[in-house]
């Protein structure tokens, strides 16, 4: 099954907000390179999403959380992500190190 993946406003907000950073701590074409491998693993979502873990977050959320990892040691991200068939949202886009979601 092929689902299509949604990325709500806030999620877009939060990968925009990364990317400017990226490009201002580090250099636009680091960030190219970033957002290229986020938008690439986003978008693989739409096979199988539920290979990926239950987020940290899931326990206290009536609805399944679950999670991509995307980055490697102090640039790893989160995809937090819900799964209601045929449609996979991505709710936010967060850095590893910030604070577990809240309902």
């Amino acid at each position: 099954m092929e689902y299509r993946v949604e990325i709500t406003d806030v999620a877009l907000a939060e990968v925009e907000d990364a990317y400017l950073w990226i490009i201002e701590q580090v250099s636009a074409e680091s960030a190219e390179k970033w957002i290229d491998g986020l938008t690439e693993a986003i978008e693989s979502l739409n096979k199988s999403p539920s290979r990926c873990s239950f987020a940290p977050e899931n326990e206290v959320f009536p609805e399944e959380i679950r999670q991509l990892l995307y980055g490697k040691g102090r640039g790893t991200y989160r995809i937090i992500f819900t799964v209601s068939e045929p449609i996979v949202r991505i709710l936010h886009v967060r850095h590893a190190l910030r604070q577990s979601l809240e309902p």
